[in-house]
């Protein structure tokens, strides 16, 4: 009995080790991850991400081709067509850099490109951090949303810095993330994190809830040689906010967690609103 219990234990070692000593198999096969951004498929911070990956999980990259920061949740309409290239890695899988916002690139993979739905989708490395209202406008945002919108666990992820050892150092945490929520079998469908990372030295992790502080935007009027008069847009992010926000545990050199949801009902209004409420009237019963 004794001997076959070892052998029990050892088998599960094997396959612990197997799979990177941390991310253990799905039933369905080895943990999936569909990896995608904002900066484009070529970016230093999808790298990353897929250097992390590589031994932990199965990983597929869909990618928009090109930059497409600021594009929130902007998605490629029935009217036009989405174009793509094929990447066929050294393991046979496809990665696929494609002609559309990011929130289309999650979708087209999950809809039409992957052999089966991912366990989880990452997006990111975003070059520059996406703290308080900017979620709204962030492309690397809009990717995780549209994950989590057809009912994925997703992760966005961003930086402030541009150095490889900034976006190597975010992977990592990202990586010990991953595997943080699958001990705690928190890797649900639907779950939307948000997740930045100083630059340089960090001080841990906080939990935090977004900013609602609006960004300082001005927009400076100019003229072009040719007499044509443009503006330039003149954003600047916060420096600082009340304490228990993304911003504020950010400034002091925190990584912030933000978990996130797709209802932006207010519920406070409800009540006070339902007055409003108008009963349709039928007609007589005939």
């Amino acid at each position: 009995m004794t001997t076959r219990v070892s052998r029990v234990g050892l088998l599960v070692a094997l396959l612990w080790l197997a799979v990177g000593g941390g991310l253990l198999p799905q039933a369905t096969g080895r943990f999936f991850v569909l990896l995608t951004n904002d900066d484009g498929y070529d970016a230093p911070g999808l790298h990353a991400l897929v250097e992390a990956f590589r031994s932990r999980a199965e990983i597929v990259v869909a990618a928009p081709a090109t930059q497409q920061s600021g594009k929130g949740h902007s998605i490629t309409t029935s009217a036009e067509p989405i174009f793509l290239q094929e990447h066929r890695q050294t393991d046979g899988a496809l990665w696929y850099a494609i002609e559309a916002p990011p929130a289309t690139c999650v979708r087209l993979a999950v809809e039409s490109l992957l052999p089966r739905r991912p366990d989880l989708v990452i997006s990111g490395i975003n070059r520059g951090e996406n703290l308080g209202l900017t979620v709204y406008l962030s492309g690397t945002v809009g990717a995780a949303r549209e994950a989590a919108i057809v009912g994925l666990p997703a992760i966005a992820v961003s930086i402030r810095g541009n150095r490889s050892e900034d976006y190597a150092a975010a992977a990592a945490y990202v990586r010990e993330l991953v595997e943080q929520l699958r001990q705690r079998q928190a890797l649900r469908a639907g779950l939307f994190l948000n997740v930045n990372v100083p630059a340089g030295e960090r001080r841990g992790v906080r939990v935090a809830r977004l900013s609602l502080r609006a960004t300082h935007e001005d927009y400076e009027r100019r003229e072009s040689p040719r007499g044509r008069v443009y503006f330039w847009s003149r954003w600047r992010p916060l420096e600082d906010d009340a304490e228990g926000t993304d911003v504020w545990a950010f400034a002091r050199g925190y990584i912030t967690l933000t978990p996130m949801t797709l209802d932006v009902t207010d519920v406070s209004a409800l009540d006070a609103l339902r007055s409003l409420q108008v009963q349709e009237t039928t007609g007589a019963a005939r």
